[in-house]
Parts: structure tokens; C-alpha cells; sequence
């Protein structure tokens, strides 16, 4: 029977995705209540509208892009780094 559950890779992935809805709603949430906002520019190169959506994506790619380039790379080093002295001790 699979277990069921939060753990390791399921419960980093649910974490991941919960931070970016939350990013996204709190950029809907500053277009809705505040005024004059100056569009965003997502890295400093792509201009999204000061609405609402363009907030929302704004905040949502800003927070994906900062913590899944780190993610990655945990990733990356955990498959494909090995360790010689992980598996043995040293006499």
C-alpha cells in the first residue's frame, strides 16, 4: 500500500507551490488596494501592467524564480554529487 502523506519531494513541492499563490495573491492584493502603482518589470526586462493579473503574475514568477533556482540546484547537487566519505568512515 503507497504510503500517503506530506514528505520529502510532496511536501517541498506543496510548500513551493502554497509560497507562490501566496506571492501571486499578495501582488493582486497591492494592485487591488493601492493607487498610482508604476508597472512592475519581471528580472528588469519584461513590463507587466499595473493591474491586478500583472501583479499577480509579477509576484507569482518573482517568487518562483527565487526560491526555484536554489531548488534546482538542491536538487541537482542531492542526484548527482557524490560523496566518497558519505558511504564508509575513514579508518
Amino acid at each position: 500500500m503507497p504510503k500517503r502523506g506530506f514528505s520529502g519531494q510532496r511536501f517541498v513541492l506543496v510548500l513551493y507551490a502554497g509560497l507562490v499563490a501566496v506571492a501571486g495573491t499578495a501582488g493582486f492584493l497591492t494592485a487591488t488596494f493601492v493607487d498610482n502603482l508604476e508597472p512592475p518589470a519581471y528580472l528588469f526586462l519584461v513590463e507587466f501592467p499595473a493591474t491586478q493579473l500583472g501583479f499577480a503574475a509579477y509576484g507569482a514568477l518573482t517568487i518562483a524564480t527565487v526560491l526555484g533556482i536554489p531548488l534546482l540546484v538542491v536538487v541537482y547537487v542531492s542526484q548527482y554529487v557524490d560523496d566518497p566519505d558519505a558511504v564508509s568512515p575513514k579508518d
